[in-house]
């Protein structure tokens, strides 16, 4: 088929060049000509894996192409998808300005009847209200058939999850406009849940919510194993091993960040609250996070009695490996507490230092390793599980800094290796090494 998707995010672009690659013709649009005119080269403008690749492949066989011109997008597509942004507004809720912006301009552009799909997360009753706000705005005889298709990508896997997901889930009053979507993604031959408009948008809230509630819960046992000389490490593999419960998302740490999980539970949070119920559980993840992503920086507070002037190194920027996303990051809280108690810091992540660099400029050093950050460090905060920061020799690590001492915020070493090389070692729900 011919489709148009609107918006080159994260979402849009994985969207377009898995969609080219199982052989639909993709036109990908974008306000951003700048954007438009690197991904027209093949670049992305994000980092995921495999996607450069995949983009390059697809535009020289013709299946995807890019354009910042609205009528070329529209005027001849059997589809749209709109993935467009939807941040959060400061009181939680989702901002639907771009979602509302792309709707009006594709109603000024359409020439024929159209199945718009929305893929960006939303509040439950806005592929509704999108459909309409389309429609009123079209020549009478143009149709509109709304239908929702929420992903459930995640950033660094982004390509593995398209084409060997879980479900596609798929929400329309129309039996027509679900059945054309679902011979859209027959070639992925994964299975199709078919469902009504209002109960897609809750799967996607309701999914990403449940996983960070795991995430939380796993965090409050973690330090609760803490207190008590358990080990969370052991915990989580027996819990995990429970059919009922799976060893996914069970992995203690310092909360999670990123631009899915905090904005769609607060969105969630924001709907129960305009429906006037209190949404327990929720509100206790959300409270769970706050605090476990100050747990690093307390750590040190306790077993440093001052880091004003200390050399200090932070490993890891991103919000998760495989990705360039700083977005709610624990690394940004963690460097501007350690800016408040005047400690130099030098910082390492294999990819995101330019996004760091633009919001601290010569505050803080940059290193072209993690080793090389490290180096003449009286105390070290592992922020992201990179594969290069996990696969670091302790004996080396303790060769390299001033003061070999370790705050883990992602498990990433043994506790009895830390404690044969002579390290100083605090992670998250294990017994110290000190």
């Amino acid at each position: 088929m011919k489709i148009t998707i609107t918006g080159t995010g994260y979402v849009g672009l994985v969207t377009g060049a898995c969609l080219a690659e199982v052989g639909h013709q993709i036109t990908c649009y974008d306000i951003n000509k700048e954007k438009i005119s690197i991904l027209k080269q093949g670049i992305s403008p994000i980092y995921e894996p495999g996607l450069d690749d995949l983009l390059q492949k697809n535009i020289n066989s013709q299946n995807l192409a890019f354009t910042s011109c609205p009528k070329e997008a529209y005027q001849d597509t059997d589809c749209i998808f709109i993935a467009v942004g939807t941040p959060s507004n400061e009181d939680g809720s989702a901002n639907l300005t771009y979602i509302d912006k792309a709707a009006i301009e594709i109603a000024e552009h359409l020439q024929k009847s159209s199945t718009i799909v929305i893929k960006s997360t939303v509040p439950v009753g806005t592929n509704e209200r999108i459909g309409r706000l389309i429609q009123e705005r079209v020549s009478p005889s143009i149709n509109i058939e709304s239908v929702s298709n929420p992903e459930f990508l995640r950033e660094g896997t982004a390509i593995k999850d398209t084409f060997q997901g879980d479900r596609i889930v798929i929400g329309s009053q129309s039996s027509e406009a679900a059945k054309k979507i679902g011979q859209i993604y027959e070639p992925f031959q994964l299975p199709i849940v078919h469902t009504d408009i209002r109960s897609a948008e809750m799967i996607k809230y309701a999914s990403n919510s449940f996983l960070a509630l795991k995430i939380s819960f796993i965090n409050e046992i973690a330090n609760l194993c803490e207190r008590i000389g358990a080990n969370i490490d052991h915990v989580s593999r027996g819990v995990g091993l429970d059919k009922r419960i799976g060893n996914k998302f069970l992995h203690a740490g310092i909360g999670f960040g990123g631009s899915c999980f905090p904005k769609d539970i607060n969105a969630l949070n924001h709907l129960a609250n305009d429906l006037d119920y209190d949404f327990k559980i929720l509100q206790s993840v959300i409270d769970v996070n706050r605090r476990q992503k100050e747990l690093l920086f307390k750590k040190a507070k306790t077993y440093l009695y001052s880091m004003s002037g200390k050399k200090v190194t932070v490993l890891g920027l991103t919000f998760k490996p495989n990705t360039d996303d700083i977005r709610d990051s624990v690394s940004l809280q963690l460097i501007q507490d350690l800016l408040l108690e005047d400690a130099e810091i030098t910082v390492y992540d294999p990819i995101a230092m330019p996004q760091v660099e633009k919001l601290y400029g010569n505050k803080i050093s940059y290193a072209n390793s993690a080793l090389q950050a490290l180096s003449d460090s009286e105390a070290a905060f592992i922020v992201t599980e990179w594969d290069e920061i996990v696969q670091l020799s302790l004996e080396k690590v303790k060769e390299t800094m001033a003061v070999p001492l370790i705050f883990d915020g992602r498990n990433c070493y043994s506790i009895e290796e830390a404690g044969k090389q002579g390290i100083q070692y605090y992670s998250i729900g294990r017994p110290a090494v000190n």
